[in-house]
């Protein structure tokens, strides 16, 4: 009976997590008629599929999704890539260059995004790389390094000294202590990194919008605006079952990267 109210207030945060997903569901398989009613109900009355269908007609939701995972899974891999060292460096290193570039981590998030939009299009203009998923991979890097390094330097303070100390009189080398002992402990740490670099990219807007002019190469949120009707009505039907496939991949991505965020938080409560 004590943990009574801990399992109420765990199916009320489980439902208020859970309800924009089950809505969007119940929106994708009502009609049209349905959704028109000034009483909207939880269940539909009668279920269709047409606005699954209506919506890999009319966009190219296949296309357009192998576009976002490309897209995100690059942008999240180089992302940790550029953010690992440099990380390492800021929280073991003390001095100047450490202190720069903690400064520079916390005034990038103090300045709205928007401020960059117009330089990063005329630097990638220039490069002629407008229009192209590799101009929006680096757009996506810009905006998740400064808050991945912030992440991760947050990881390797949370690691004794003490332990690569102990490697180094035991006679290991630099690198093998950053392999065999550093590293097991940043696995929770690299974890959380790609699925916090993996989620901004997939979901995206702003910058795809800005950068990518040609219809044949937007990805998957861009694709999800272009469901209007006449005079810019949105069709909710057909954006619900298409924003609730544009769902799937992250879940999927989170279901099996979480396994091994689990795991490096076991493996680092036994190596600490």
């Amino acid at each position: 009976m004590r943990r009574t109210p801990q399992y109420l207030a765990l199916l009320a945060y489980l439902f208020f997590l859970a309800f924009p997903l089950v809505w969007l569901l119940s929106t994708a398989l009502k009609t049209p008629q349905e959704m028109a009613n000034l009483n909207p109900t939880w269940i539909p009355q009668n279920p269709t599929l047409a606005n699954f269908s209506d919506a890999f007609g009319e966009q190219d939701l296949v296309g357009a999704g192998l576009r976002s995972l490309i897209v995100a899974v690059c942008s999240a891999f180089l992302t940790v890539v550029l953010a690992l060292p440099a990380a390492y460096a800021m929280a073991r290193f003390k001095g100047l260059v450490s202190k720069i570039g903690l400064g520079w981590v916390l005034v990038s998030q103090v300045f709205p995004f928007i401020l960059i939009i117009i330089p990063l299009f005329m630097v990638l203009k220039n490069l002629d790389l407008i229009s192209t998923l590799q101009g929006l991979v680096i757009v996506h890097v810009t905006f998740t390094l400064p808050f991945a390094l912030w992440m991760l330097q947050g990881y390797v303070r949370a690691v004794p000294a003490e332990l690569e100390e102990a490697a180094a009189v035991d006679g290991a080398g630099r690198a093998r202590t950053l392999v065999s002992v550093v590293a097991p402990l940043l696995v929770p740490g690299v974890v959380a990194t790609l699925l916090f670099s993996f989620i901004s990219s997939w979901n995206e807007f702003m910058f795809a919008l800005v950068v990518l002019r040609d219809p044949d190469v937007m990805t998957l949120p861009l694709v999800l605006a272009r469901f209007t009707g006449p005079e810019g009505v949105a069709r909710l039907g057909p954006m619900a079952a298409a924003s609730l496939m544009a769902t799937i991949p992250s879940l999927i991505f989170f279901a099996i990267i979480q396994r091994r965020l689990r795991s490096g938080l076991m493996a680092g409560a036994v190596k600490g």
